[in-house]
């Protein structure tokens, strides 16, 4: 049997992060919420049922984790393409799409957000 690409969908990963350029934005770190969609092929995966065959997407999450929390960065953009080329690292990944909201940005908004795509 042959499978197309398989997709991994992180949703809502919680984080705290310095963004913004605004004094007190360089002071305090403000949440940001961000979800990815990552697409493999997944043949050998599921042909074995064999982890080492497939994309590890717990590895994937905590790199992401450790690269926002640790990070500073002043415009959503350049969050959104540093977590969209970390997971690109992977040469698994056919492509990836990243996007990062900021939860309260706008008075009278819920959040405001950036989506970056990137394809092998």
């Amino acid at each position: 049997m042959y499978i197309s690409d398989a997709t991994i969908m992180i949703k809502n990963l919680r984080l705290r992060t310095f963004i913004g350029f605004k004094p007190e934005e360089l002071e305090k770190k403000q949440d940001v919420v961000i979800n990815a969609s990552i697409s493999y092929v997944a043949n050998q995966a599921v042909e074995s049922d064999k982890e080492g065959d497939a994309l590890d997407y717990k590895v994937i999450s905590k790199s992401i984790i450790e690269l926002v929390e640790n990070g500073r960065f002043k415009l959503l953009e350049k969050l959104c393409a540093d977590v969209l080329g970390h997971i690109t690292e992977n040469t698994l990944v056919n492509n990836a799409s990243v996007t990062v909201e900021k939860p309260h940005a706008l008075r009278f908004a819920d959040s405001v957000s950036v989506t970056l795509s990137a394809k092998r």
